[in-house]
């Protein structure tokens, strides 16, 4: 059976042969600082369940003082030049698209086609993990794809890899640590005193009143913590499943869906959402680093109003 663990080791390879092709990047100054700590990312992911909790404390701790001295990002030739992109692209024209196109394919042979293979009475892969476990198939076979059709090396990824990841620096991994904070507060209990709060202080005693305070604290949370993992089981444990859920007899999958997509609007107006919001200015060398939130608040006032009335009209049974 293939089990979750191999996405992680897939991952954990990916981001060993970082740690290589930095360390081999002769161009950018901080090659060290950025082998070593993308030689901790991988470590955690081939084998954190083995390290325990110290360990995996101290790797997060060293992944920090890297960053936190300025020690992880890109030289001053980082960025590929801008005519290959445009020599493959009239080369190639729309073939260009057929590895991305790949992805979604595999993904959906995967989740509908080989989830319920079973092989001598066993799963061929695990049902509860089959979505991400497709995804990962999926990306070796796009990766394959492109590596044909643009006729690369095996090493081009890793190269072309560690150069995006070492541009985009520490904010790669910023929403894995910020969805590890989320879960880290619910254990915490941060959601029922959240929950204790909005009950105390808080108009919940109608529909309408308690799908606002979830769908716009979801937003406000998620724009001060950076991420919607990290705010989604605070904000659904202390508000959506007692009150929505619980006391109005909601659907807990329409809204905990639109909760999470009400988190997504505060991710689009906030700096701490640093890979999304400035990093894309920052490779494009926009002269406004906030050009980008700039240009989305639009769209996020738009949508969380949308998902207020979505989740008022669906969530809950005539």
């Amino acid at each position: 059976m293939i089990k979750l663990g191999f996405v992680y080791v897939l991952a954990g390879l990916m981001f060993a042969g970082f740690a290589i092709y930095s360390a081999r990047d002769a161009r950018n100054p901080k090659r060290f600082g950025n082998a070593a700590f993308w030689a901790l990312t991988a470590l955690s992911f081939l084998a954190g369940d083995r390290l325990g909790d110290l360990g995996n404390g101290v790797l997060v701790l060293g992944l920090a003082v890297l960053a936190g001295l300025g020690l992880v990002g890109r030289g001053e030739r980082a960025l590929a030049p801008a005519g290959d992109g445009l020599a493959a692209a009239e080369r190639f024209g729309n073939r260009i698209f057929v590895p991305a196109l790949v992805l979604p394919v595999v993904v959906a042979i995967g989740v509908l086609a080989l989830k319920p293979v079973q092989l001598s009475g066993v799963p061929l892969m695990d049902p509860k993990q089959a979505t991400l476990i497709s995804l990962a198939l999926a990306v070796i076979a796009s990766l394959a794809a492109a590596l044909v059709l643009l006729r690369q090396s095996p090493a081009a990824p890793f190269e072309e890899g560690q150069r995006l990841a070492n541009t985009m620096s520490w904010a790669a991994l910023l929403p894995q640590f910020l969805a590890a904070l989320g879960a880290v507060f619910a254990i915490a209990g941060v959601g029922d005193q959240i929950g204790h709060l909005v009950t105390t202080y808080l108009p919940v005693d109608t529909r309408i009143a308690a799908v606002s305070v979830y769908c716009i604290g979801m937003a406000v949370f998620t724009a001060a913590m950076g991420n919607a993992f990290a705010a989604f089981p605070v904000l659904t444990g202390g508000v959506a499943l007692p009150i929505l859920v619980g006391h109005f007899g909601g659907n807990p999958a329409v809204v905990a869906s639109l909760g999470m997509l009400s988190g997504y609007c505060g991710t689009l107006v906030t700096p701490l959402a640093a890979n999304f919001n400035l990093v894309p200015p920052a490779l494009l060398e926009i002269p406004d680093r906030y050009a980008v939130i700039k240009a989305q608040i639009p769209t996020a006032i738009l949508m969380l109003i949308v998902n207020v009335v979505l989740m008022y009209a669906l969530a809950f049974p005539h």
